[in-house]
């Protein structure tokens, strides 16, 4: 019987996890759909996933960044690229403004910024500046929000009040640093030419790799959503993982390769097709008998 329906994939698979570093599989993919869907997901990983950057600094004495500051070993240029290095997570949609005051001889570090509630730092051992002299006391206004990709100063300048001594900076918001993916065939029912997704992402560790890909996936549920005029719930709980539906492929029951082959070959792809089949239908299906309905009725109940 020739195939009516696309079949649909399986679950996500975690395939390994380390830190801020994920290797994410998906099987069972329509011939095709792995780099379809594979090419989009790194895109839409790689653009659309929010993070948290310095938008603006402000240091005590200093008009702009091509200046020297006594005392200090770097100028405010060298300050202003090390800050950018910093790595923030921010809990508030709100625009923030942080406090680095730092007196006597030393390096600065990140760690020194004097973080409120909902702000935390990834990498408080990043290198600031350094203090040559005892007396000497450095103040830094340090301003952070959230925001998407790469955004520069003037954009910046354009959007918000920039006062007198403002050093406004060039910001990427991306918390995304590597996104790689892989295709290879795999087997369903008697047919070898379906998909293998293989997904790679590391990132700046103010995100895990796998909310990474969750959010991406529900990006382009709600754009295509969009698109067709449906509307998803804004409350939904967002979890991929755990979800099991009635257009899961039966790929997902405890069925060995031949029982499923023969499935397939009649046009029965999906769990809700197979569920609405009655015992007769099943037995006209060349190769199924009384025990092999037995079998799939046991998978059936057991997935429920």
């Amino acid at each position: 019987m020739l195939q009516k329906d696309i079949l649909l994939p399986s679950e996500l698979k975690i395939v390994s996890e380390k830190d801020n570093k994920g290797t994410y599989e998906i099987n069972g993919l329509y011939p095709g759909y792995g780099h379809t869907l594979g090419n989009s997901l790194r895109r839409i990983i790689l653009s659309s996933i929010s993070g948290v950057g310095i938008t603006k600094i402000k240091i005590e004495g200093i008009s702009h960044e091509f200046t020297v500051i006594e005392d200090v070993k770097e100028d405010a240029l060298t300050i202003v690229l090390n800050l950018k290095k910093v790595i923030f997570k921010l809990d508030s949609n709100e625009r923030i403004t942080l406090k680095l005051k730092k007196k006597g001889l030393g390096d600065v570090k990140a760690s020194d910024i004097k973080l409120p509630t909902g702000v935390e730092i990834i990498n408080p051992n990043q290198y600031l500046f350094s203090i040559s002299k005892n007396t000497r006391e450095v103040e830094i206004d340090i301003e952070v929000s959230k925001g998407l990709g790469y955004v520069t100063k003037e954009e910046i300048q354009h959007h918000e009040k920039v006062k007198v001594g403002d050093i406004v900076m060039d910001t990427s918001f991306a918390p995304i640093k590597r996104v790689s993916y892989e295709v290879a065939n795999s087997r369903v029912g008697d047919r070898t030419d379906f998909n293998k997704l293989t997904i790679f992402i590391e990132t700046d560790g103010s995100i895990s790799p796998f909310d990474a890909l969750n959010k991406s996936i529900n990006i382009m549920i709600k754009q295509l959503s969009s698109i067709v005029g449906n509307k998803i719930e804004e409350n939904k709980k967002e979890d991929i993982s755990n979800s099991i539906e009635t257009g899961e492929t039966i790929a997902v029951l405890n069925l060995n390769e031949e029982i499923l082959g023969k499935l397939a070959n009649t046009g029965i792809l999906q769990v809700s097709d197979l569920k609405n089949k009655t015992d007769d239908e099943l037995l006209k299906i060349d190769g199924i008998d009384e025990e092999i309905i037995k079998e799939i009725k046991k998978a059936l109940k057991n997935k429920n």
